[in-house]
């Protein structure tokens, strides 16, 4: 794909070309923007991708619509035609992504220690602080507020929204993103109890991060107490993430916002975890593995798969009714042995 350039608006036939897709309609035509299929208009870009919304199709207004190509001559208007709309609105969201970026160099009220090395086209900007021996490769965007600990290493065009924190040691790789309120290498939870009495223990690892990964606002991802807290190549994590010293991700995975990972646990390559669920210390989760929303994972996961636990919505009456008889399962469980035996036995006895 062509890397896009910041302009107002864009030809159908220069994002056909620049997408590699095909076009049906006027190359000439004209967008400045993207929306929904509902709500675009003349001059604006929408996409076909959930068949749910098939129904607006018909009816759009929007000057061109990327789209399947079983659904072309349903569309009124010009069409993108891709056999993964998404994919291809999600790669052309990037050509009318007008992010303000702060001018090149150092603010002026930023403090950047005289060891730090900093790379070409680098800019830092309000109130940031790049401490003591921290090296940032070319074009990487540290914005107001930003520390980045001493000895830190990161690498090409990363870019830190305000506010974000990095302790001393961590490494980051190339084209990452974090956004504001992100905390990396803060100690993990580690105490010894003497007679009642906490001790803290030191947390002598750091944190790992490969290349291309997105860590959304206010997620922290703990330093290691001995060895290092490693997040893979291509993981993307939502807000409000909890991640744990020692915790090992796999490539490519997914994780949603308010998750919960204890320390130590070892979470496999290409796996989706939704939204609130807690797992566990000191386990292994395969790779491809899928875990539903505010899942409780005590044990591990061997096994590629979807898993799930917890009950589903219900009327809280209904609820009222089911968690008190949750109580009495194991009754239930052995009245009913007792029964099978009694059965069993009036069928020996008629043999």
């Amino acid at each position: 794909m062509v890397k896009p350039t910041k302009r107002e608006s864009w030809s159908l036939g220069e994002l056909a070309a620049a997408l590699d897709v095909e076009l049906k309609g006027d190359p000439a035509r004209q967008v400045y923007g993207l929306a929904t299929l509902g709500s675009a208009g003349d001059g604006q870009l929408s996409f076909l991708a959930n068949p749910l919304y098939r129904g607006q199709l018909a009816q759009t207004r929007a000057s061109a619509v990327i789209l399947q190509p079983q659904f072309v001559d349903e569309c009124p208007t010009a069409v993108l035609i891709a056999d993964n709309p998404y994919l291809v609105y999600s790669r052309v969201s990037h050509f009318f992504d007008h992010r303000p970026k702060p001018d090149e160099g150092v603010h002026s009220t930023a403090f950047v220690s005289g060891s730090a090395v900093l790379g070409a086209g680098c800019r830092i900007g309000p109130n940031a602080v790049i401490e003591s021996g921290a090296v940032l490769g070319q074009n990487v965007e540290v914005g107001a507020g930003c520390v980045i600990g001493a000895n830190c290493i990161i690498g090409k065009d990363c870019l830190f929204h305000a506010n974000v924190t990095l302790y001393h040691g961590v490494k980051v790789g190339e084209r990452c993103t974090f956004h504001s309120g992100v905390v990396v290498g803060a100690d993990g939870f580690g105490f010894a109890n003497e007679q009642g009495r906490w001790k803290k223990i030191a947390q002598l690892g750091a944190v790992t991060i490969g290349n291309d990964v997105d860590v959304g606002a206010n997620t922290t991802i703990d330093r290691g107490a001995l060895q290092d807290t490693v997040i893979g190549n291509g993981v993307i994590l939502d807000n409000q993430i909890q991640i744990a010293h020692n915790v090992e991700i796999g490539e490519g995975t997914a994780i949603a916002g308010c998750t919960g990972i204890a320390g130590s646990t070892k979470i496999g390559k290409y796996c989706t975890i939704a939204g609130a669920v807690g797992i566990a210390g000191h386990l292994e989760i395969a790779d491809r593995v899928h875990l539903t929303m505010r899942s409780a994972i005590t044990k591990s996961v061997t096994e590629p798969g979807s898993y799930s636990s917890g009950t589903a919505m219900s009327t809280t009456a209904q609820w009222r009714k089911n968690a008190a008889r949750f109580r009495h399962l194991d009754d239930m469980a052995r009245k009913l042995n007792r029964l099978e035996k009694q059965l069993q036995a009036l069928q020996s006895d008629k043999q």
